[in-house]
């Protein structure tokens, strides 16, 4: 068995599609068709069904392939620790990053972080607080930045940055006006939240309890899993949501959206690092490159 067996494996596993892989990868599909059967054939297993056109990833396949990511993740830090000697004019970076964060904290840092480490390549993935955490936990990220709230005692944090929760609505819905919104008011809104691990929702249910209200007691008529969605669906009459400021401000400012009065806490951007892994060179100077002084955030009006 080969690590580029193991990388053909988990890229076929991933989209359960020989072609795709292989054009993903730049082989062809008889390489890719080879590998697995070889690795198939060496062990006396069957890692796909094939149905149709397709393979699909069975019982065999699903536990081979965590065990397969794991050497592959080791296989990187490996590289990755022998790329360090060169003085990070060679290396990779990994980094998981909640959507809010990842839409608008991150961008303009990985372009500094570019063009001070132009041979180091970047590897983003965007996910909810729950899937950065687990990556960071199981070495298939460098690094993850959330901002909601997580329990691992494998993982160490540091805040980066913070921004503010506001409620939005149409600017035809009753609690648009200036009049100020009482919390126990909110129970009585029709709500469109984010899913459950996300950042956004857990920040929002901890801002709740801070108001002294029960998030449990709120009407949830829509569960979206990204931010874009919410927004939209707001802007379509479909209720009210709680989302950052960043994600909301142009709305807001082009009039298609408007912020209800009610304060809710601030919350935190946070950079995770696993307290035990391997920690790089690229990793180390991105890090200290989010803990340096931050510009400003657009301001609410």
């Amino acid at each position: 068995m080969t690590l580029e067996q193991l990388r053909i494996f988990v890229a076929v596993a991933e989209v359960e599609h020989v072609t795709q892989a292989a054009d993903t990868l730049g082989l062809s599909q008889s390489a890719v068709s080879g590998a697995i059967s070889a690795l198939e054939a060496r062990h006396g297993v069957r890692l796909f069904d094939r149905v149709g056109r397709r393979v699909v990833l069975n019982a065999v396949g699903g536990v081979f392939l965590v065990e397969a990511q794991a050497v592959l993740a080791r296989a990187a830090a490996a590289e990755a620790a022998l790329d360090d000697l060169g003085a990070l004019r060679h290396g990779r970076l990994s980094i998981h990053a909640s959507q809010t964060i990842a839409s608008y904290w991150l961008p303009p840092r990985l372009v500094r972080y570019r063009a001070r480490y132009p041979g180091v390549t970047l590897d983003i993935r965007i996910g909810n607080t729950r899937e950065a955490v687990a990556a960071v936990r199981e070495g298939a990220a460098d690094l993850g930045l959330v901002e909601g709230g997580f329990d691992d005692p494998l993982i160490g944090d540091v805040v980066v940055g913070s921004d503010r929760l506001v409620l939005v609505v149409r600017p035809d819905h009753p609690w648009a006006a200036d009049a100020p919104l009482p919390a126990g008011d909110l129970a009585g809104g029709a709500w469109i939240v984010r899913e459950p691990g996300s950042g956004t929702r857990s920040a929002f249910e901890a801002g709740l309890r801070e108001v002294g209200l029960d998030p449990e007691r709120l009407k949830v008529v829509l569960t979206l899993p990204s931010n874009e969605a919410v927004l939209a669906a707001v802007a379509a009459g479909g209720g009210v949501a709680a989302v950052s400021w960043q994600v909301a401000a142009a709305a807001v400012s082009r009039g298609a959206l408007a912020i209800a009065p009610l304060q809710l806490p601030a919350r935190s951007y946070r950079l995770l690092r696993h307290r035990e892994r391997y920690r790089t060179r690229a990793a180390e100077a991105f890090a200290a490159m989010a803990m340096a002084p931050d510009e400003a955030a657009p301001r609410r009006p």
